[in-house]
């Protein structure tokens, strides 16, 4: 009797902090006010920010949870996600009345790198609930719609708060940038050419290691503001980069796969790239000769779990252990759309069937227009849901 009433004080006090932040609206950055505060901000003025702003994000995203079809979230993987964004929520909300004293930011610090941590494999675990529900019983087209319309709101939630936990534990933390001239996670200076060809190649050592063959990279840059410069924007190379790479695998497998159906002989046709540099926009422009996508399929290639690869192994699966992969899950583009999102860019994919495809990554060139697009929790968004 006296664990059940605990259980239930302990549910109607995170359902009470729930309420209370998901109230507020985010506060969303620019790159450029990033770029400011890693080189001018300190730990405090961090902790005082982000010990409101990370409960608002996750509080957000929990309520809009609770408007998911009851069935789906009565999934056990589903339930772990909630159960995580609980946990992180009530750990977060522990320093609201703190004092910004020296132990609690490193205590502050320390609990950012375990949430972390905790939420490494939350794609992977919400993908695989996903499957549990279309497995326990038919998937009406509204609650499809609905979870499309959720997952995009939420991984795109989930990209922010885990930038703003690597900004303050790089910054502020012991943790250490990736290279000297990053400031945190975020480059001021991500120089385009380069992160592509990296993206590229590791795709083409994949490609070869699974075809034995790989198409060739041929690459232009433009940079029509200042024609003698390297092309380069303030960024966050980790997104860029698994950007290029999802599309550059997609690339390969399209053109080895349609070079082999089409019995030819010839030299594989190289993947194009041209990288432009504008006054507002930085357009990175990928072209295959893949033999495009079909009109029928094409409407399809941004919806989660919709993929070509094999659906992968249940976590349930006795012989399974560790994270799920992501393959097979139809989850590639859609999350690279969302990094191209996230600072007020986009992608773009048109195809010509028979032919090839085109994608196009557009990017803000300019620090002050590249500002967070984030979820907002709001009378809008539950109509969504409640729609039938």
């Amino acid at each position: 009797m006296h664990v059940t009433r605990f259980l239930r004080s302990q549910h109607q006090s995170l359902a009470h902090i729930v309420d209370h932040y998901a109230q507020y609206p985010p506060t969303g950055l620019t790159m450029k006010r990033i770029v400011e505060f890693a080189r001018e901000g300190d730990a405090q003025q961090s902790f005082l920010f982000l010990r409101n702003e990370l409960p608002v994000r996750l509080a957000s995203m929990m309520k809009e949870m609770g408007h998911l079809p009851p069935r789906l979230l009565k999934m056990p993987s589903v339930k772990t996600v909630n159960g995580w964004y609980g946990t992180s929520l009530f750990e977060l909300h522990s320093f609201k009345n703190l004092k910004p004293t020296g132990e609690i930011i490193k205590k502050f610090t320390e609990t950012l790198q375990n949430i972390r941590r905790r939420h490494k494999s939350v794609v992977e675990t919400l993908a695989q609930g996903y499957m549990e529900f279309s497995d326990s019983g038919k998937v009406k087209e509204y609650e499809e719609s609905q979870i499309q319309y959720f997952l995009n709101r939420f991984y795109l939630s989930r990209i922010s708060i885990r930038l703003l936990m690597y900004q303050h534990t790089m910054c502020f933390g012991e943790e250490v940038p990736e290279h000297p001239s990053h400031l945190g996670f975020v480059d001021p200076n991500c120089f385009l050419e380069d992160t592509v060809k990296d993206a590229f190649e590791n795709a083409q050592f994949l490609c070869e290691g699974y075809y034995l063959v790989a198409p060739s990279l041929r690459l232009r840059t433009i940079n029509a503001t200042n024609p003698d410069e390297l092309i380069s924007i303030a960024y966050v190379p980790s997104h860029l980069y698994h950007i290029m790479f999802e599309l550059f695998k997609n690339a390969m497998r399209a053109t080895v796969e349609y070079a082999e159906s089409q019995k030819s002989s010839n030299k594989l046709p190289p993947i194009t790239v041209n990288i432009v540099k504008a006054k507002e926009d930085l357009t990175i422009h990928i072209s295959d000769r893949g033999g495009g996508i079909p009109r029928s399929k094409a409407d399809k290639i941004f919806r989660y779990m919709y993929s070509t690869a094999p659906r992968p192994v249940s976590l349930t699966d006795s012989q399974h252990s560790g994270p799920i992969p992501l393959a097979g899950f139809g989850y590639g583009l859609p999350i690279s759309r969302l990094y191209a999102r996230y600072f007020n860019g986009d992608m773009q994919i048109h195809s010509i069937d028979g032919y090839g495809t085109d994608a196009y990554v557009y990017l803000q060139a300019v620090e002050d227009q590249a500002s967070e697009w984030l979820p907002i929790c709001n009378r809008a968004a539950y109509e969504y849901y409640s729609s039938r």
